[in-house]
Parts: C-alpha cells; structure tokens; sequence
C-alpha cells in the first residue's frame, strides 16, 4: 500500500520506498482481459477469416501478437451483457449448422461463427487462461453444467463425447466460472432482486461444485459499494459444511465488482479512478463480515474479489449499440495509470482484475482492415504488465492534492486526491518498481525521492503535448520514453505525466 501526508503546494514533494518491507504478493490475473460478442470485439478483432492478416482458424495474427506483450494470464468471455441470451449449444459444432439469432444486448444479429472451441483454442495460442460466463438471464442451471461437462469433462459421458465429436479429445480444464454478469441491472434480460440472485447462485454452485469440485465460482457483485454487494456475500459465503459434497469444498471462491469511470474534465478523469479504491477496501470488508455472521472458519479460504470490468468508458461518448468504440486521450492513459496503481496497493485482496476490453470495444488495442493501432491507454498497461509484478511493497508520497470536484461525487468525502498517484512494486528479479503518475495539468513536480539503492535508475515516462494528445489521428502522440537517472537527490515527474522507476535493490 502507499500511504499519504497532505502538503501544501508550495512545499516540496517527498515519496519514500521501502524495499525491505513487503506488504502483499500481486496475482498475475490483475493483468487479465475481457473479450465480449459486442461491436467488433470479436468479429472484424480477434476473430477475422478472409483478412490476409488472419491465420487458417481466423484469428488476426497481428492482435494475438500485440495482446502477447501484455502475458496476459486470464481471459473472460463471452461477457458481458451477451451472456444474458447466449446459449453455447449455439456456437459450437459444424458452422454451417450453427443458427444465427438476435442478439438483445447489443442489438444485432449473433451469427456463432465463433463459439466455445474457437475461443478456447485462441486462448491456448495467447497463452491465456479462459473464464467464462454462465447464463444468469435465459440459461438454466442443466444447460450450465453441461457447458462444465463439455469443457472439463474426461468420462464417457453425452457432453464430454460431443466436444470429442467436435475435434478436442482432451479437456479444456476451464478453471474460472463466473455465476452470471450484473443481473442487477435494468438493461439486464432476467433482471433480479438481490434475493432472488442469491438464492440461485447458491443452488447453481452447489451443483457445479459437485460436477467438478476444481473449478473457482465468482459471484456476481455490484460495485463494491451497493446493499447488493453485503446482502449476496452474506447469503452465499456459508460453510463447506453446508454443502452435498461428501467432500466439501467452499462454492464461492471470489466476488466480481465492475466499475467504469470517465469525465469531460481532466483532473475528474484522472482521480475517478481512485474510487475503484474505496470500493475494493468496502467489499473486503463485506466478504470479512459475512465470514464472521456466518461462522466460517478462518481455515476456511477467504474469497478475493474480481474486479472483471473496469476501464475509462462514457456510455453516451461510445455508445454500446453502436460499438463503444473510445478514441482516448492522455488524460484516460494517466486515468488507466491510477487503476493500475489502485490495484497493485490493493493486492492482499484482488484475486484477479480484467480490462474491459481487450480488442476494439473501449479498448487500448485496435484494428483497422490492414493493421493495428495501439490506443494512448496501451502504454500504462504494457509498462505495468511489464514491470509490477512480485510484491507490493511500502511506499508513502507527501506532496499536495487536487481539492475540486470528483466523479464521483462522493469520491471527494473518501479519499484523498494527491497530485502525485503510486503504487510500488519489488520484483522476483530484484528489481523495485515505483509507478508516479502526476495527474497535474500544468505544474511539473521537483520531488526527493528516498530509498533508492544508487543508479542508474532505468526511466521510462509516458506523456504527451497535452492531456487531449491522441494516438487515433493517424500518428503516435503518446507513447514510451525510455532514459536513465543516477538515482541521486530529486527527480522531476513532468505534468500530465506516468513515470516508472526501475532499480535494483540492495
């Protein structure tokens, strides 16, 4: 974690690194990304046949590898909002057998060219875990476990036997299985209650723990901040000794919490982030107060949380029915730099985090019919999945705030809003990792950065003319700049800027 001490604007800053003092380890899975049958995230993104640019299976070779630099370890999919109507019978066999449908969420035409077995093997040639979403919303619990059964299954049984039928003898071994997505929104098909939602997603885990014990359930949660999010914890997290199993093992293994930021304003835009923060400390909280109403045994796992949509997104900007398409700006990277950091401080209780998403739809990485184009909010995202991984470690940052309006608005009444944004990282190589992002639009800050071992320390910044620098004009305004500091005295952290330190301990 990073903590902070408030300073007057006039003083000059300090961040102090504490190698020695490790807090938490980061999980992998923050990096982890999101692919949903929405606008051209999937058709004309990763999956494109007749472009020269795609393989035999169709894939665009020139996504799989842009999306390799990131290793990204988990992928989620089918979403997402298309999970509510998407029947995987659908989108699996001879695609010539396979019925095109309406699609309700995003309003087109679903045509299962692309189903279960193609995203699967696309996850292999990434090098990604799968995590799929089950059906909350028109699915049924039977057509749930046999999706479990044909992913996972190894007997001599009807859906294990159809995936061999279609080309896979061996399993998939899909670990990560999520127990619907946002079935508490309005614009859900199925809306519930949260009473409701709970009591289904209890039963449903019952019986696919017991179809395959190995799998992890994510429950589905709201923001982190809502009554939905308290009353579906209380309700599921209960004892293993509640459950058939003869064997038990806990049913919910994580809870999911979704949120999206974005503003006009800069300095909004930028510290909007931080309320992922707030969130992720109440819903660690939650999971611990049902723990103890409930009387789970603390040999017991504790569930971590999924943060398993997250971004810089302004639904009336990019609209979803038209394909959410994003032309972001320096602002959203520096934004996407202070997600990021908000998740390597909160790494005791993150489990797994995915970027919403990975190709086209409000996404760092798009395409066109002969390339690709990596967005502004690539770099905070390859420089983090680069780099910030190991431990978090102790850091504190005495500098000072931006005191206007937040959005949210209740962000202003929870947390501070430093100038100077970190998280800080030491790495199984030895190296520390310290992330800065000055979110200031105008003022660069001169600033005494103690615990560094002695240079050189490796420099890489990411920052632009200004903070509308895009890089969707035909041109890379923002990108990454790469020098060397003797790591002696103060270093300057330039305006509307990302900066990472890159030493080696002692």
């Amino acid at each position: 974690m990073t903590t902070f001490t408030k300073l007057s604007d006039e003083e000059t800053p300090t961040i102090s690194v504490h190698a020695s003092r490790r807090l938490s380890k980061i999980n992998p899975n923050i990096y982890s990304g999101f692919t949903e049958h929405m606008g051209r995230c999937i058709y004309g993104g990763i999956y494109d046949p007749g472009n020269p640019l795609s393989d035999e299976n169709g894939f665009r070779k020139d996504v799989l590898e842009a999306l390799k630099e990131l290793n990204i370890p988990v992928v989620r999919y089918p979403g997402g909002n298309f999970t509510a109507t998407y029947h995987w019978l659908d989108g699996v066999g001879p695609k010539d057998q396979r019925p095109a449908r309406p699609e309700l969420a995003w309003l087109g035409t679903e045509t299962n060219q692309f189903g279960t077995d193609e995203f699967l093997k696309w996850c292999e040639m990434l090098g990604a875990e799968p995590y799929l979403c089950l059906n909350f919303g028109t699915g049924t619990l039977d057509e749930a476990m046999a999706w479990v059964e044909y992913c996972n299954g190894t007997g001599n049984t009807y859906y294990a036997n159809l995936r061999r039928k279609n080309g896979r003898e061996k399993p998939y071994n899909v670990k990560y299985w999520a127990l619907g997505n946002e079935t508490w929104g309005p614009w859900q098909i199925e809306q519930m209650t949260k009473e409701a939602y709970a009591h289904k997603a209890y039963q449903w885990a019952k019986a696919l723990k017991l179809l395959d014990p190995n799998i992890i359930l994510i429950l589905c949660g709201q923001d982190g901040t809502a009554s939905w999010d308290y009353y579906t914890l209380k309700h599921c997290l209960q004892p293993t000794k509640a459950t058939l199993n003869s064997n038990p093992v806990p049913l919910i293994d994580m809870h999911s919490i979704h949120m999206y930021t974005a503003s006009s304003k800069h300095l909004p835009n930028a510290t909007a982030p931080l309320a992922a923060e707030r969130a992720i400390e109440i819903t660690s909280s939650l999971i611990d107060l049902a723990r103890i109403e409930n009387g789970i045994s603390p040999d017991e796992p504790r569930p971590t949380i999924c943060f398993d949509e997250w971004n810089v997104w302004d639904p009336v900007r990019a609209e979803g029915s038209k394909g959410a398409e994003e032309s972001y700006t320096l602002s959203d990277a520096l934004a996407v730099g202070v997600f990021l950091n908000v998740f390597v401080r909160k790494s005791k209780d993150l489990g797994m985090a995915c970027i919403a998403q990975s190709v086209n739809v409000i996404s760092p990485l798009m395409t066109t019919r002969d390339g690709i184009v990596k967005q502004t909010t690539w770099w905070p995202l390859w420089l983090f999945s680069r780099f910030m991984r190991g431990w978090t470690i102790g850091a504190h940052v005495s500098c000072g705030a931006y005191e206007g309006e937040t959005s949210p608005a209740w962000l202003r009444g929870v947390k501070d809003t430093p100038w100077l944004d970190v998280s800080a990282a030491l790495g199984d190589d030895g190296f520390v990792n310290v992330v800065v992002v000055n979110i200031h639009e105008t003022k660069d800050f001169k600033t005494n950065v103690k615990g560094v071992s002695g240079g050189p320390v490796t420099v890489y910044t990411v920052t632009g003319a200004d903070v509308s620098a895009t890089n969707m004009k035909g041109k890379q305004e923002v990108g990454v700049q790469e020098s060397t500091w003797d790591g002696k005295g103060s270093y300057v952290f330039p305006k509307h800027s990302l900066t990472l330190l890159r030493w080696k301990a002692e």
